[in-house]
């Protein structure tokens, strides 16, 4: 039977998931300001991050919370350093 196998699986992920804090996110302009700290900590952002960041600050900044966090999130992303 392939279920239980399934199920043996899932239930030996489960305490690896419950060790990791539980962070919140909300659409917010603190959020916004979360990840833009976040990214200017890092030290590989080249100017795509940096152009990604500002069109997400500026979406943010005209209620456009979704949209500039997504912009903010492909910014962090391209922030990092290959490999890492």
């Amino acid at each position: 039977m392939r279920l239980p196998s399934l199920l043996f699986g899932v239930a030996l992920a489960a305490p690896a998931i419950a060790d990791q804090p539980l962070r919140v996110t909300t659409d917010s302009p603190e959020y916004c300001g979360l990840l833009a700290a976040r990214l200017t900590a890092q030290p590989a952002a080249d100017a795509q991050a940096m152009a990604l960041a500002a069109e997400g600050l500026r979406l943010c900044d005209s209620g456009h919370f979704r949209t500039g966090i997504a912009k903010l999130r492909r910014a962090i992303r391209a922030a990092h350093p290959p490999g890492g």
